[in-house]
């Protein structure tokens, strides 16, 4: 059986940190069980603030429990191949919540993908992904248009060797611009830095380490 175990750590722009740590462990095939708890959990004493259950069959089903939510959430993907195009459909469904969401994605060739995001009751959201050159040097170019907001979202993003990325996105509809800088690397550990710029200039700071 494997286990694995996440943490991470990050700070807000008011300075206000917060913590959470994720228990993941495959008992038999293909099924993962994972137990996530965050630092409301242990703030003043032990409590189910902030503790969620999930299971897992990558590609196919994900069922995710909120503790103190009360909520469980459906989550069934699956893959088609039609005209020689391999097309993603994700369905999701938060019960207590009420709230649906269906993706569905068509691949053209490994450079184009389309997808299409409807949820509800928010609206439909289409984006288009074009990626040049190979991994790990590639870079990806996303635009998308929100239906529902009348608005487009861009951003690029490039990767490096080493396991370091960048990615700028602005979003029309608020003006805002950010710049995330990530590593993702077992020697140098990961990290995530991400600054936004719009009416007002926010800071904030992801740390994760593989534990």
């Amino acid at each position: 059986m494997k286990v694995m175990l996440k943490g991470k750590y990050g700070t807000d722009k008011s300075a206000a940190a917060s913590a959470s740590a994720t228990l993941s462990a495959a008992p038999a095939g293909d099924l993962r069980l994972k137990a996530s708890v965050t630092d409301a959990t242990f703030l003043r004493c032990a409590s189910l603030d902030g503790l969620s259950f999930s299971l897992e069959k990558p590609g196919s089903l994900i069922l995710d429990f909120n503790v103190p939510k009360r909520d469980v959430t459906f989550q069934f993907m699956n893959s088609v191949c039609l005209a020689e195009k391999l097309v993603s459909l994700t369905y999701r469904h938060a019960w207590r919540e009420n709230r649906t969401a269906l993706d569905c994605s068509v691949e053209f060739d490994p450079a184009n993908k389309l997808a299409v995001n409807y949820a509800l009751p928010t609206g439909c959201k289409v984006k288009y992904v074009y990626a040049h050159g190979e991994m790990p040097r590639r870079t990806v170019l996303e635009p998308s248009y929100d239906l529902s907001k009348n608005a487009w979202d861009f951003a690029v993003s490039r990767k490096f060797d080493g396991g370091d990325s960048l990615k700028a996105t602005y979003l029309t509809s608020t003006k805002i611009l950010g710049v995330e800088w990530s590593r993702d690397s077992k020697i140098n550990g990961s990290f995530k830095i991400l600054q936004t710029v719009g009416g007002q200039k926010i800071l904030r700071m992801m740390r994760e380490r593989m534990l």
